[in-house]
């Protein structure tokens, strides 16, 4: 099983949305038993709470739902436990490098590396902005799913 984690700061907004969004894509894909999908924050502000509701209120209206997730913070075996640790914005990615004990497994990346077509390479943090922040955050996030589900090789 490939084990994807999904980081941004407080992992209420961004981060909860790629973990519902990857899932959804690779069980469309038919690919939903080769992943264990989770996310995390490098804070601990919010650990145990449920996503932004905004958040939830928008991915949900593209027929995902996110309301069982908990934040969790994340900790450092992580870094070995994970195939592939995906930050929301070039600052988390670059909290995961330094965080990262040598020699860990996890291969880390940003996000919208994964989308070259998309101009923007951070995943804007949407909490406490409007709807339309909501919007176009989760657009990137869908666009960078798509890419990171496409570039893990089929398992079978």
């Amino acid at each position: 099983m490939t084990k994807v984690l999904f980081i941004c700061l407080g992992n209420i907004c961004r981060s909860s949305m790629a973990e519902g969004v990857f899932k959804e894509f690779a069980k469309t894909a038919g690919r939903g038993d080769e992943f264990e999908v989770e996310s995390a924050g490098t804070s601990s502000w919010h650990i145990g709470q449920a996503p932004d509701s905004e958040a939830q209120a928008t991915i949900l209206a593209r027929g995902i739902d996110i309301s069982d997730q908990r934040a969790r913070q994340l900790k450092a075996a992580d870094f070995n436990e994970c195939d592939y640790i995906v930050a929301m914005d070039r600052q988390n990615k670059a909290n995961l490098i330094a965080a990262a004990p040598p020699g860990s497994k996890a291969q880390i990346s940003l996000l919208l590396d994964h989308a070259p077509e998309q101009s923007e390479r951070n995943v804007p943090d949407p909490w406490s902005c409007s709807q339309d922040v909501f919007e176009t955050s989760l657009d990137l996030v869908e666009a960078g799913c798509a890419g990171l589900l496409k570039s893990i090789p089929v398992k079978g």
